[in-house]
């Protein structure tokens, strides 16, 4: 009888470290590819909600984001520090609000401009049907 022996292949673990996404070289890539989510809208209880969680959660690697409403002028968007030496230093704190409450309907574009912490920069411009979330 011949028999088959399928030689039992074991795969170890590897000590495989993972980027911690802290600085503009490994953020820029996924914001860049994320552009259209770095905002988003949301009409809730007669106010409209701008939301930041995207850029929250890479803020990280960013030095500033600032933006406009409707062309006005432009205002910082206060972020929590970068939890650096934690095993999620993005995480963001579970008391914190990601977004801004405006008058509801008021909102009709919204610029945005992250600045990295290499001292570029990419903006984006997003019209209210595009973000805003059912």
């Amino acid at each position: 009888m011949l028999r088959c022996v399928l030689p039992f292949v074991f795969l170890a673990a590897t000590p495989i470290f993972a980027q911690q996404m802290t600085t503009a070289a490994e953020v820029r890539p996924i914001l860049q590819a994320t552009k259209g989510n770095w905002i988003a809208l949301r009409d809730y209880d007669g106010q409209d909600l701008l939301y930041f969680t995207h850029l929250e959660s890479w803020r990280c690697g960013l030095d500033r984001v600032v933006y406009a409403i409707n062309g006005g002028p432009l205002t910082d968007w206060l972020m929590e520090p970068c939890r650096e030496g934690t095993a999620q230093p993005n995480a963001i704190g579970a008391d914190r609000l990601p977004y801004a409450v405006l008058p509801a309907g008021s909102v009709q574009r919204v610029d945005v401009m992250v600045v990295y912490d290499d001292g570029t920069a990419d903006s984006a411009t997003y019209e209210r049907a595009a973000v805003l979330m059912p």
